[in-house]
Formats: structure tokens, sequence, C-alpha cells
């Protein structure tokens, strides 16, 4: 028995912590956003991108990061990866401006982005098929967990101890993480040596820095402005560049051949449209009970918590599921009650409704423990194991994009109805409605925006259907 598959279970439980911290950190940042901003004196511009800025440097960073765990190791990127979280976090916590702020988070997005993209091919290089599922699904569990812990300690901490305490307090679950990571992850013998594909790098970063600046800003600044206009040709122009780049590379950040795997592509399809979806939930809840009925951050996270709750059984439950009755099958049953749920939460009210709000969340939630470890496992056990590292980077960039798309869109769909302004102010919790009128257009575009977003899970379940309606003919 190899080292890895003795120590199998410890491998997990490090992989899994590193995902909950750095979804605790996520949350947590969202929650304490206004303390941010008031601590700072930051305006809801650049308070908003010290969100986006963590999720684009995470983002950028997982193609190359995944890379390179299959040219050097795995276990040596995911240490790295995580002692730059911790310093990440860390400089995050004593910060004394917006710009620093922003550049720590940065530095936080990469760290992230080395752990995360090496986690998920030592769970596959660790664990046996008919154990897969489950190792997946536990591991999915942790990012619900701290989507659980991240709003209400944060809500606590902030009002005790300050905004910076919620950099603070995960820094020591990231040690801990290093030093298990050093004691019981495998040491590979890799002898590959590959030329990092820096050009690659740069355009896919401007590219979609310059796609998420024209969707946050474009409604503000005008559609057919010279400076939107500048910048979506830019973005076109030098993501024409990343894929031809990509196609004559000798060793390119894109493994375009793993597109030749159809359940691989198809599954990619499946994982950005739902990300889209899924990632607005939480976004525009937070706009509807901060926003609009100016719930307390503790208050409007203790709302939020049956999204996450149900997980905890789910998730592992989901990946025995999947190892059972194949991934396909979870994938559709989950997706048909995501739309579901999706469509209740499209009838918020300007009076809080808890039953409007938990029961949709409770069936979303356990829709979602049905189906992400399924699409999780079927999407990156379609390619070769010697090929996971590139397979997981190219998966988890798409899972980042679509999340990044994700609360670009809610934005963007909301400033149809709601002047710029007023939506700026009411994701970080301080819009003031003294017109009644603006506050029911501002409810009104958030359950239209719920309604919108059903169109991606739709999307993602005709895909699954082609999926698995292709598959049985092939069998």
């Amino acid at each position: 028995m190899t080292n890895s598959h003795k120590h199998k279970w410890s491998i997990l439980i490090i992989v899994t912590l590193v995902s909950f911290i750095t979804n605790v950190d996520s949350t947590i940042v969202i929650i304490g956003l206004p303390k941010i901003m008031q601590g700072l004196n930051l305006t809801v511009g650049v308070g908003l991108w010290t969100i986006t800025a963590y999720i684009i440097s995470s983002t950028v960073l997982i193609l190359p990061a995944g890379k390179w765990a299959d040219t050097v190791g795995t276990k040596r990127i995911f240490i790295l990866g995580l002692v730059v979280f911790t310093i990440g976090t860390v400089l995050c916590g004593i910060a004394n401006s917006g710009l620093t702020l922003i550049i720590y988070r940065i530095i936080q997005g990469v760290g992230a982005a080395l752990a995360l993209a090496t986690a998920t091919p030592t769970i596959l290089k660790t664990f046996p098929d008919n154990q897969l599922g489950l190792a997946l699904g536990i591991n999915a569990t942790s990012w619900v967990v701290g989507a659980l812990v991240g709003p209400v300690v944060g809500g606590a901490l902030i009002s005790k101890f300050g905004w910076s305490s919620i950099f603070f307090i995960t820094v020591p679950f990231a040690l801990i993480g290093i030093i298990g990571a050093a004691l019981v992850m495998k040491n590979e013998e890799v002898n590959v040596k590959e030329k990092t594909d820096w050009i690659g790098i740069f355009t896919f970063t401007f590219g979609l820095v310059a796609m998420m600046v024209v969707l946050s800003e474009g409604a503000s600044w005008g559609w057919m402005s010279n400076l939107t206009v500048l910048l979506f040709i830019s973005t076109i122009l030098l993501w024409i560049a990343f894929i031809i780049n990509e196609l004559h590379v000798e060793n390119p950040l894109f493994n375009l051949s793993l597109l030749f795997y159809k359940k691989y592509t198809i599954g990619l399809g499946i994982t950005v449209n739902y990300c889209i979806a899924y990632f607005s939930i939480t976004l525009l809840l937070s706009i509807y009970l901060q926003g609009a009925l100016h719930l307390s951050p503790m208050n409007a996270g203790l709302l939020i918590i049956p999204l996450s709750a149900p997980q905890l059984i789910m998730g592992p439950l989901g990946g025995k599921l999947a190892d059972h009755f194949g991934a396909g099958r979870m994938i559709i049953s989950g997706l048909i009650f995501l739309v579901i749920g999706l469509f209740m939460l499209g009838n918020l009210g300007s009076k809080l409704s808890i039953p409007a709000v938990v029961i949709p969340l409770i069936i979303i939630s356990i829709a979602n423990g049905i189906a992400w470890p399924s699409l999780a496992k079927m999407v990156l056990s379609t390619v070769p194991k010697n090929q996971a590292g590139s397979a997981s980077g190219m998966f988890y960039t798409i899972y980042n994009v679509g999340r990044a798309l994700s609360q670009a869109l809610v934005i963007l769909v909301i400033e149809f109805s709601v002047p710029p302004a007023i939506v700026s102010k009411a994701i970080v919790g301080i819009a003031n409605f003294g017109n009644l009128h603006m506050k029911g257009d501002l409810i009104y575009s958030i359950d239209s925006a719920f309604h919108f977003f059903i169109i991606f899970f739709v999307i993602a379940l005709i895909l699954g259907l082609f999926l698995l309606h292709s598959k049985e003919n092939s069998n």
C-alpha cells in the first residue's frame, strides 16, 4: 500500500480544511464589507473591488497552478499556496488603505489558487474510483461549512473586535493545514520540465479583468461610451490572442487536447452555467435582506443558513449516490430541483416572509448536495490521472469564471430597472430608501433576477440530458 493510500483520510482532512478556510474568508469579507469601507474610508466602488480582486487573482492562476502541479508535484504547490495565502491573510488584517487591501487580497487569491488547484488532483490520485464520489462529497461539504460559519462568525467578530479580526481568524487553521500537509501528503517523483505559458497568463488575465470591468461599470459609464466600447474590444482581442497562443505554444496554459474528451467538455459547459446561476443566489439575497430590508449582517447571515445546512448531510450522501447510481442521473435530478427552488425564490415581497426565503433555500441546498459532487466526479474522472492537474485547473478556472460572471451579471440585471448608484449602495447595505417606489423597484428587480438566472440552470440541465443520452447510446 502506498503512502498516499495509508494516509488517504488524513490527506482528505487537510485538503478539506483548506477548502473550508478559503470559503470562510470569502463569505466573511462580503459580510464585513460595510465595516471595512467605514474603517478605511473607502468608496463603494473600491470596496467592491476588494472582493473582485480576490476572485480574479484566484481565477487566473488556477490554470498555471494545475500545470505546475503536474510538473513539480502537487504537494509542493499545495504547501506553497497555503503559505502565500496565510501571508496575504495576515497582510489584509493590517491593511491601512483601500489600495493596500486590494493588493493584499490579490496575494491572498494567488495563494488560494495554488492550494485549491492542487487539492482536487490530490484527492483523485489518493482515492480509488469506488470511493471517489464520497471523498469529493466530503470535500464539497467543507465549502458548505465555510458558508455557514462565515456570515455568523463574521458578524460576531466584527461587532466585538472590528473588521480586521475577520482575516486573523483563519490564520491558525491555515497553519494547521501547512503542518498537516507536510506530514501526510506524498512526495511525488516528477521529472517533467515545461516552460510556463506567460503569454497565455497575460492574455487570459487582462481579458478577464477587462470583461469584469465592462460588466460591472458599463451601466454607469454608458454602454456606448468610448471607455466601455474600448474595453469590450480589448476583451475580445485579448481572448482571441489567448486562443491563438494556446493553439501554437509548445506547453499551453489551457490544454485544449482535453476538450477531445466529450464528457469533460460537456461537463465544463454544465459547470459554467451551473456556477453562474448558483452563485447569484447569495448575492441577490444579501442585497434583498441587507440592502432592501435593512437587516443586520448577523440576521441576514442566519436567514441564509438553510442554503448550506442540509448540504452537511447531502454532500457526502450525494457523493455516495453518484458512486452507486451514476453521476449523470444525479446531476439531472439535482438540476431539476435547482430550477424549482430558484423559481420559488423569485417571489419575495416588500415585507420579510421567512418561509418564502427558507423553503426554497432548503430545496436548493438539497439539490446542490445531490448535483455538485456528481458533476465534480464526472468532469474530473473522465481524463487520464496523469493529466489530473491540468484537468482540475481548467475545471476550477471555469468554476471561478462562472462565479465572477455571476457577480457581474447580478449587478447588471438589477441595474436595468434601478440606478447604478442605488444598486452599489444596496450591495453593501447602506442604501436609504426615502422613496418607497425606488425600494419597490429594487425588490421587483431582485425577483426578476432570480427568474433570469433560471436560464443558466436550464442550459445546464439540457447539457446534462444530452450527456446522459449520448452515454446511454454508447452502451
